[in-house]
């Protein structure tokens, strides 16, 4: 199995013929999903996603994928193919399209409502182009067809891409649910079908490869909401996915079943159920659904609310709940059900979460004590069963952290395709599929592109290295005035200290400290702020460390005059 390393450079120009395969984002991450295909100098995307930020990236929004390597050649783009409307997969493509408004989308029915809806917000309108299972589009050399495949959100594309030097596969987000709760299973006749005309190249989902056996079937839990809302005295809450729109479907039944009012809390759910009703891929009894501000007149056992913040996001409903900082407050006998899975990274703020629900009164259902959820994404038993009916002549895991592309990468090989034949690779790698053999060519840049508020890429790891030095040592400024000409102090030093722990008055023993290394550096000729400044960083730090080993951010300002 080949596999990155350090010392690769920049590929090589593709061979006459051949298909390059750049992977922007979701490979050794879960999130930020991003693959672009190159033919005969133009370009197909699928998918453009985001990644959520993880504790030790503070104040950060959203992750981008970087768009370096197509930023100089959005002309060449063909299209980009959604494979389904999470926002791991869509999360991007505004950011995108600022860039170049027209670059077509192509996607189902309730992707492309989806990520319309984000982009109004965005004040863009999309070209688009719907399409379904069973149809074929040709975006300029690349012969895509698209294959029905079953995850936990309605819609779900693979997409297979013709091409001169063979047929590449991306499976998008997929699982084999064989009960679906809308009966749209995974196309396997239609993979069978590809795999007779020959898989040059597949880009296989990875996320549950270290799970044995098979998923449980969605409708599962079905038994288990009932049992919950049967039993529960006053308010039921339900955290999820914004875009579960088979898990909302579960909730909304169990409701009609015991007599409760539905209302949906968080802008995106509000937005995302609204457009999937409009669809018909949620279907709603006829005044089931209310509007939260009427759930004062209801009795508490008469209530269902549905809420973001199943992964602890500071800002979602369900966070804010915990927090007490939301007008719905969580009274004792409430009961709270979390129906999603942790997402790699989200468990501390999950848990915290869940604690602050439970210590207002609150009874925590999560899929730690109940089967509140199920995986929308294959296990090994499924991989298994999907490569032996795709039988790809070269594999190249993605969709996962290192671990789950390597425990794809074995599932692979155990099916009879060659070791040398199994690429895996990372962010920025470069595969390219020439002569009917996959092999890493070389890297590009893919490096994560921060959204901070209004800004895009401006935070760099240095602002987060400052920003989390900030959060967990605090900051002592230093300010000094100096003589212009001599260097000699004519007022300060000033030390003042914020979330260091340090009282103002302990700095007493380090202003003797400074003003002996100013005084000795005028006597030396040094009066250039800059290295005063450095000058004074390098005292304070040494004095800070050896005291109290701790390394604040220091401040050090320097006037003259």
């Amino acid at each position: 199995m080949s596999h990155p390393h350090p010392e690769l450079g920049a590929p090589p120009k593709l061979p006459k013929g051949g298909l390059r395969v750049i992977p922007l984002g979701g490979l050794g991450e879960i999130g930020r999903n991003m693959t672009v295909f190159e033919f005969d100098g133009r370009l197909l995307i699928v998918d453009c996603g985001v990644l959520f930020p993880e504790e030790e990236q503070p104040g950060v929004d959203l992750i981008l994928p970087d768009f370096t390597i197509i930023r100089d050649r959005l002309d060449d783009i063909e299209g980009v193919v959604l494979t389904h409307g999470h926002e791991d997969h869509i999360g991007a493509v505004p950011y995108l399209l600022r860039m170049k408004p027209d670059i077509p989308l192509i996607g189902s029915k309730l992707t492309l409502a989806l990520i319309e809806a984000k982009l109004q917000e965005h004040r863009i309108r999309p070209y688009t182009l719907e399409v379904k299972e069973g149809d074929r589009e040709q975006l300029g050399p690349f012969d895509c067809e698209f294959v029905a495949v079953n995850h936990s959100i309605p819609d779900a594309l693979a997409v297979a891409i013709r091409t001169p030097a063979g047929m590449a596969v991306a499976t998008g987000d997929f699982k084999m649910d064989q009960l679906p709760m809308d009966g749209r299973l995974t196309d396997l006749h239609a993979f069978a079908r590809l795999s007779e005309e020959g898989i040059d190249l597949l880009l296989s989902d990875s996320t549950n490869a270290e799970v044995p056996g098979f998923v449980p079937p969605e409708r599962d839990i079905s038994n288990v909401l009932r049992n919950v809302f049967a039993n529960a005295p006053k308010r039921i809450i339900v955290a999820s996915f914004a875009s579960h729109v088979h898990r909302i479907q579960q909730i909304i039944d169990a409701a009609h079943e015991y007599g409760r009012r539905v209302a949906f809390v968080g802008r995106s759910m509000v937005r995302n159920m609204g457009i999937a009703r409009d669809l018909g891929y949620l279907r709603v009894p006829a005044g089931l659904v209310v509007d939260v501000k009427t759930l004062d007149d209801l009795p508490d056992d008469e209530v269902v609310l549905v809420c973001t913040g199943s992964q602890g996001e500071p800002m979602a409903a369900l966070s804010r709940m915990a927090n007490r900082d939301h007008q719905i407050r969580i009274v004792p006998g409430d009961t709270v059900i979390l129906a999603s899975s942790l997402i790699p990274g989200n468990e501390n703020a999950v848990y915290r979460v869940i604690n602050g629900l439970t210590r207002w009164g609150a009874n925590v259902v999560h899929k730690g004590n109940a089967k509140v959820h199920v995986s929308g994404h294959a296990s090994a038993g499924e991989l298994l069963y999907f490569y032996n009916i795709c039988k790809p002549k070269n594999l190249m895991p993605v969709h996962g952290e290192w671990r789950h592309l390597r425990a794809n990468a074995e599932l692979g090989a155990m099916t009879g395709i060659p070791k040398d034949h199994i690429v895996i690779a990372e962010d920025g790698v470069v595969v390219d599929l020439v002569d009917g053999r996959a092999r890493i060519t070389g890297k590009v840049q893919a490096g994560y592109v921060y959204v901070d508020g209004l800004s895009v890429g401006d935070v760099t790891e240095t602002s987060l290295k400052d920003r989390r030095i900030l959060g967990e040592e605090g900051i002592i400024s230093v300010f000094v005035v100096v003589d212009s000409s001599t260097g000699k102090i004519t007022a300060g030093p000033y030390v003042h200290a914020r979330g260091s722990g340090i009282d103002d008055s302990a700095f007493d023993a380090v202003i003797p400290k400074i003003d002996q290394a100013l005084n000795k550096s005028a006597q030396d000729g040094v009066v250039e702020p800059h290295q005063l400044q450095q000058l004074i960083r390098r005292t304070v730090g040494k004095w800070v460390s050896d005291t109290y080993r701790r390394r604040p951010m220091i401040l050090p300002v320097v006037v003259e005059v």
